[in-house]
């Protein structure tokens, strides 16, 4: 079951940058707490965290459905991957109001724009991205983000959804959360488009760590960090009991290892890490998918 409260720990460790963050004021000052949250305090963590909450999309057959459609993840999954994490990597690293940020914006949603998505679905989608990396960080961080910087956190994203066309988007993100985990008891269910998408974007995932001859072999270890409820609707066969909790104790100690590190030095900014997609780099406006005289997806 998924919980409707985010914090249960209180962020004991503190750095250079949560002090940093702890004099600013989340309701003016969300952008630049989002942006020292993911490119310096947590940025391993929260890239994790947002492959998952990516990942949690595909169990709802209309979401699975669309994606399926345009074949992107069967055809073309890392660059699918790549241009959905750029876009949304340039909006917080350059500002959602700056030139680059608005570029990004303005891609995602001519893309969007090609299609019926539900507002519930986009509202959903959005809410994975502030509640996912929250939860992830509770279960596996050096420690949970701060209230202030879950608000900073919640504003960032409620300010880029709002740039979306985005509707209906709650104030606060103890409602924001409760639709989340709504959505996903009446929304998830089994689809075939579900487990063909998921298919696909685990093992593309998966081999991002992994040589692609132990894809399979890796497939639980990634299975033991998902819920029941998700498994399910995707048809993954859940992994071992033993294997959940040693995967959890593996990540417990992982977190009180870096307790004791010292803190990053410099940030780390994802549209700056190389990737075999774009080797000579990469222009906002030919990231993603296009239609072509045919009416359907392609590739530019």
């Amino acid at each position: 079951m998924r919980i409707h409260t985010l914090t249960i720990r209180k962020a004991r460790s503190t750095t250079p940058i949560a002090e940093r963050i702890a004099g600013l004021d989340p309701e003016v000052s969300y952008e630049e707490i989002a942006r020292l949250l993911y490119a310096w305090e947590f940025p391993w963590d929260i890239e994790r965290s947002l492959e998952l909450a990516l990942f949690r999309t595909y169990a709802v057959p209309s979401i699975s459905g669309l994606l399926a459609s345009t074949g992107e993840f069967e055809h073309r999954a890392r660059k699918r991957y790549d241009d959905t994490e750029l876009i949304l990597a340039e909006a917080i690293e350059n500002g959602l109001d700056s030139e680059r940020g608005r570029r990004s914006i303005a891609r995602m949603n001519a893309m969007h724009g090609r299609f019926e998505i539900r507002n519930a679905d986009m509202l959903y989608v959005l809410s994975t991205f502030v509640c996912e990396p929250i939860r992830w960080l509770e279960r596996f961080g050096r420690r949970p983000m701060t209230e202030r910087e879950m608000r900073g956190w919640f504003l960032y994203y409620r300010g880029l959804g709002e740039r979306m066309g985005i509707e209906g988007i709650p104030a606060h993100l103890a409602e924001l959360t409760r639709m989340n985990v709504d959505y996903e008891t009446t929304g998830f269910c089994y689809a075939d488009s579900n487990n063909r998408v998921a298919g696909f974007a685990r093992d593309m995932l998966l081999a991002s760590y992994v040589p692609r001859h132990l894809v399979p072999i890796a497939r639980p270890v990634l299975h033991a960090l998902l819920d029941r409820p998700l498994l399910q609707s995707m048809g993954f066969r859940p992994a071992p009991e033993w294997l959940v909790r040693s995967v959890t104790l593996a990540m417990r100690v992982r977190a009180r290892i870096l307790r004791r590190l010292a803190p990053r030095r410099t940030p780390r900014f994802l549209t700056e890490v190389p990737r075999p997609t774009y080797p000579e780099g990469y222009r906002i406006e030919e990231l993603g998918t296009f239609e072509n005289a045919t009416g359907r997806s392609d590739e530019r």
